[in-house]
């Protein structure tokens, strides 16, 4: 019974966002930009569930001081500690020292005893979605004039169709192939690729309703293109179907519509799934020493590290 008590207990308590330190060794706490984070609480499971006499906390920040009495923190008389507005220099070591009394029952001798929990908090972002299409197109010829033609014309259509999301269309090619089919002969492909990106000029305008968390917005309004270009593809089936009269010299080729999903970091944030196991889809604030300048997902290692700070762009 006493276990499954435990077990209900600590659901319990993640439910009212605390989160609790561990003698034997730190805890990972995530923190996304500009939200606040959860209470760490100065103290084990364990020892929460117990009377402590005289209790005291004492917490120390990633910049060695002490942490009471800062604008941006929510200390409670029970030792709990909350950070607010979390930004990425934010991140780092957050110590906290318990001290409480034990009196001896035969003697009523006090003896202090001292605890040291630490929490290692990151800030993260989500990641930024793009989307890498494929499709194909059956065409008369590889040398026609009119397939780069048609492909120009294809990016035009497509980005139409998602500009109004501030959605583009990039790094777009395609290649001629000659295919041999089963029981047909040759036919000669177009392999077209494109990227879906959320950045188009003026992505930023749609963020300032949004001031801090710009990525759910561009990830909902990417989704939405990526919906919309399948949609046409789709359509492009059925009009060849339906529509023409003599199938035109390039057209869609059934059902070769494929998406994969890749996702970039913001500079200063990287992924790292052995580090960050608990956030692995998370783009986490760079450690010192390490930096990212640029979208990619990887922090970079410096070569000198002068940085001693989270979240660096260069080094």
């Amino acid at each position: 019974r006493a276990v499954r008590k435990e077990e209900q207990h600590s659901v319990d308590l993640i439910g009212k966002n605390y989160v609790y330190g561990d003698m034997k060794h730190e805890v990972n706490v995530y923190v996304k930009v500009f939200t606040n984070s959860p209470f760490l609480v100065c103290m084990d499971l364990a020892r929460s569930q117990e009377e402590l006499i005289d209790p005291k906390y004492l917490w120390i920040g990633p910049d060695g001081k002490n942490l009471e009495g800062r604008m941006y923190v929510n200390l409670t008389e029970t030792g709990k500690l909350m950070v607010m507005g979390f930004k990425e220099s934010m991140s780092g070591a957050y110590t906290c020292t318990l001290s409480h009394k034990i009196i001896e029952t035969t003697t009523q001798e006090e003896r202090e005893m001292f605890e040291a929990y630490k929490f290692l908090v990151y800030a993260y972002r989500e990641a930024d979605h793009a989307y890498q299409v494929f499709v194909r197109f059956t065409t008369k010829e590889c040398e026609l004039a009119a397939n780069s033609q048609f492909f120009e014309e294809l990016k035009k259509i497509l980005n139409n169709i998602v500009s109004d999301l501030t959605c583009h269309i990039i790094e777009s090619s395609y290649k001629c192939h000659s295919v041999k089919i089963p029981k047909q002969g040759l036919l000669h492909e177009l392999f077209v690729s494109f990227q879906v990106n959320p950045f188009a000029p003026g992505w930023e305008e749609a963020c300032h309703q949004v001031p801090y968390d710009c990525e759910d917005v561009t990830n909902v309004r990417v989704q939405e293109a990526r919906d919309r270009i399948g949609e046409f593809f789709n359509k492009q089936t059925y009009a060849l179907k339906h529509e023409f009269e003599t199938v035109p010299i390039i057209h869609y080729v059934d059902n070769s519509f494929s998406v994969t999903h890749i996702d970039s970091c913001r500079p200063g944030f990287g992924k790292n799934d052995v580090t960050h196991k608990n956030c692995a889809s998370c783009c986490v604030v760079c450690d010192p020493g390490t930096y990212s300048p640029n979208n990619e997902v990887t922090c970079q290692i410096c070569t000198r590290p002068r940085v001693k700070k989270y979240g660096a762009r260069s080094c």
